[in-house]
């Protein structure tokens, strides 16, 4: 047999159709079996957990059958409880499946300790000011002290207490800085 009448032969389009009908059953049963074990249009709606701690949150996730992640810690914000939730993903109000991750990012307990810079003590106060600002401290009073070099940084105080190159203390402290007023 040629394969001209082969194509055109009985048996040959028997199978033809065969295998158009195996297709299609396939494609509708593979179809049906992804409705019904990945839950389409089942979802719940993700809570606002900003501002609760970890056991709060886990209750209520595992209320909702969903499950939580910490990415990380962020920045301290003091708006927000220690240890608190202050970013969440997805965000509130969505919606996702159950059983879904929701990452977290929690608020730390205070500020980070940040070290106090070497070579500011004698450095002129428009130097010292921008550097301890830039390092997230805040700058206090300006207490003038009998000395050659007018403007020029004698000494850094936190709270009555005199700091050194290498001191540890949180950010947003302030430090008072003690100037040469250009007397002597």
């Amino acid at each position: 047999m040629t394969f001209l009448k082969f194509i055109f032969s009985k048996v040959f389009f028997l199978q033809l159709i065969l295998a158009v009908v195996v297709i299609i059953v396939l494609v509708f049963g593979g179809l049906k079996f992804l409705d019904l074990t990945t839950n389409h249009n089942e979802t719940v709606e993700v809570p606002d957990l900003s501002k609760f701690k970890l056991d709060i949150v886990d209750k209520k996730l595992e209320e909702m059958n969903l499950r939580r992640e910490v990415l990380d810690s962020a920045n301290f914000n003091p708006a927000y409880p220690p240890y608190s939730v202050i970013n969440q993903v997805p965000k509130p109000g969505k919606r996702v499946k159950e059983n879904r991750k929701i990452y977290l990012t929690l608020n730390p307990s205070g500020y980070i300790n940040i070290e106090i810079p070497k070579n500011l003590i004698r450095k002129t106060i428009r130097q010292v000011e921008p550097t301890l600002v830039a390092l997230g401290f805040q700058i206090g009073d300006t207490i003038q002290k009998p000395d050659i070099a007018k403007g020029a940084i004698l000494e850094l105080r936190h709270k009555g207490k005199s700091l050194k190159a290498g001191d540890m203390l949180p950010k947003t402290s302030t430090i008072d800085l003690v100037v040469g007023d250009g007397s002597l």
